[in-house]
């Protein structure tokens, strides 16, 4: 028996696209059947089948004997039911041919339709199952349109959307012209899948830089952590697994060619390598970089806030043009940074001495000079200063014992007389 024209355009489907006969042939049956209730009842039971090899459509409208009949979709008189079969009773089931000019026209249209819906859904979940597993991956492109302010790129089997938010802002493009980014998520979409590129994230930058740098390919040189401005500026802390590799070496390369060339494909954004430190105070100063910091206080270790002190030269390249260096090694370390000039430091310590002193002359036995006496030598705190024992204020310089006993009594004298809440 020969095959049908669709059983051979089955078969090479199933070839081509690895969709099984069998279950179209199954879709097409279920489809008919569906179709063929609009036309005899949508009550009616009705039977379907295909020839696998002939594709030769059967449907059969399935009805009971009855005497009377109270429901025509589902039953059928005896009378009736013995024309076509001669021996029906009532109670049995009867099959009764469909319509024959409904049939065929609605089997040739639905097989027609589930073939083309069902290669469409394959081919949609083979682009999804082979972009998915992409999600981090660097992919290249070109500009397809524009949508509003986002980007279509086409990507060969599929398009990506390179949203506004994911473009680097002072990059213009063109249709037709090249785009290299990163496929941040793939979504199931009904027309195929929604592929999301971005060429703002960090983790565009961290992918160019394992391009670009082996040594962090093979996990000899790591990437802490990365932040951005994109196109503009960015800070990355680098560190080595190897005490004989330098990180920021490795990334710079020789005579810069390295970061020269991820700073090309980001239109010149400027790249800070921060070297990573175990010692908290020298990894917090590195993150002010190219600022040289002067030193490093942690004022609240818990809630992470740190002060920094630079020359008043660097003052300006620390905080950065509108605050950007500091904001951005803020953002990459997750600490509140607080940064000084040497200069504002000694203007702010001299007008808490000058403050302290002026709260000590105020106690009984305490001119200027015993005041600038304690002030030096950290003593300002007056309920400290009530506990202290003569002896505690004989060591300094200029101090007797009376004037110790002064001293001591007129602290507690405050103390009792302002006690701590």
């Amino acid at each position: 028996m020969a095959k049908s024209e669709l059983i051979t355009a089955l078969e090479q489907i199933e070839r081509e696209k690895g969709i099984k006969k069998d279950d179209i042939l199954k879709m097409i049956e279920g489809a008919v059947i569906s179709s063929l209730r609009k036309h005899v009842g949508k009550d009616t039971i009705i039977e379907a089948s295909i020839d696998p090899d002939t594709a030769e459509f059967r449907a059969n409208v399935v009805k009971k004997v009855a005497d009377p009949v109270t429901n025509s979709e589902l039953e059928i008189s005896l009378t009736e039911a013995k024309r076509h079969k001669k021996d029906a009773v009532v109670g049995e089931d009867v099959k009764l041919p469909a319509p024959a000019a409904d049939f065929a026209r609605i089997a040739a249209q639905t097989a027609k339709q589930v073939l083309t819906q069902r290669v469409r859904e394959v081919e949609r979940d083979k682009l999804y199952d082979e972009f998915k597993p992409k999600e981090g991956e660097i992919v290249s492109g070109q500009v397809h349109r524009f949508m509003d302010r986002n980007i279509i790129v086409d990507l060969g089997k599929t398009e990506a959307i390179l949203p506004l938010r994911e473009q680097i802002r002072r990059e213009r493009y063109s249709v037709g012209g090249p785009v290299r980014a990163v496929i941040l998520r793939v979504d199931k979409a009904q027309r195929g899948p929604q592929v999301l590129i971005s060429r703002a994230a960090p983790i565009f930058l961290r992918r160019l830089f394992e391009l670009e740098v082996p040594e962090i390919n093979e996990k000899i040189v790591e990437i802490v952590d990365i932040a951005r401005d994109p196109g503009f500026r960015a800070k990355i802390i680098v560190k080595s697994n190897d005490a004989k590799i330098d990180p920021v070496g490795s990334c710079v390369g020789i005579r810069g060619s390295r970061i020269r060339s991820i700073m090309n494909e980001l239109s010149g954004e400027r790249i800070e390598l921060i070297p990573w430190s175990d010692d908290l105070a020298t990894f917090l100063g590195n993150a002010l970089a190219p600022a040289k910091v002067a030193s490093v206080r942690i004022l609240d270790e818990e809630n992470k806030r740190a002060e920094i002190i630079v020359s008043d030269e660097q003052l300006s390249l620390a905080i950065g043009k509108d605050g950007q260096n500091v904001r951005m090694a803020c953002r990459l370390t997750g600490w509140t940074l607080e940064v000084k000039s040497e200069g504002q430091k000694g203007a702010e310590s001299k007008a808490t001495q000058d403050e302290a002193a002026s709260g000590l002359s105020g106690l009984e036995g305490v001119g200027p000079k015993t005041a600038e006496i304690l002030v030096k030598a950290g003593m300002t705190d007056l309920y400290r200063l009530a506990e202290c024992k003569p002896e505690d204020l004989t060591t300094l310089q200029g101090v007797g014992a009376k004037t110790a006993a002064k001293i001591i009594a007129s602290a507690q004298k405050y103390a009792a007389e302002h006690p701590k809440t």
